[in-house]
């Protein structure tokens, strides 16, 4: 079996079984944003012990690379403090999920990213 085989594999595994999905009731910061092109949508829950993610959780719903995106995600930041956060990049995102990704399913790819880029900065913290 390749790797991309493998991969792909791992992805699917992440869909059907996504990691950290849930709400968290106990969180510093949340966002959430919606793929307008395909309706795709991430809602990240992070609890913050000073600067690391101590928990973290998603909802939503959408397709196969989004929602594996959000899940290999979440669980790739746990324990990380938000300065290491900030500098994990678009490509980052896209080698972790080890697959080639059209242009046209970047925005899919790359939505959990964004949303959690939006809680790092602080666009919605709880009240």
């Amino acid at each position: 079996m390749d790797r991309q085989t493998l991969y792909r594999e791992e992805l699917l595994e992440h869909y059907r079984n996504p990691l950290n999905f849930g709400e968290l009731s106990d969180y510093t910061v949340s966002a959430k944003q919606t793929n307008p092109f395909c309706g795709d949508d991430v809602e990240m829950f992070i609890k913050l012990n000073e600067d690391k993610v101590e928990d973290i959780r998603f909802t939503g719903q959408g397709c196969a690379i989004s929602m594996a995106g959000a899940s290999i995600l979440t669980e790739r930041v746990k324990g990380k403090v938000k300065s290491q956060l900030t500098k994990f990049s678009e490509n980052d995102m896209l080698n972790l999920l080890g697959i080639e990704v059209s242009e046209t399913r970047k925005k899919c790819a790359l939505l959990a990213l964004s949303v959690l880029k939006d809680c790092i900065y602080g666009v919605k913290s709880k009240s």
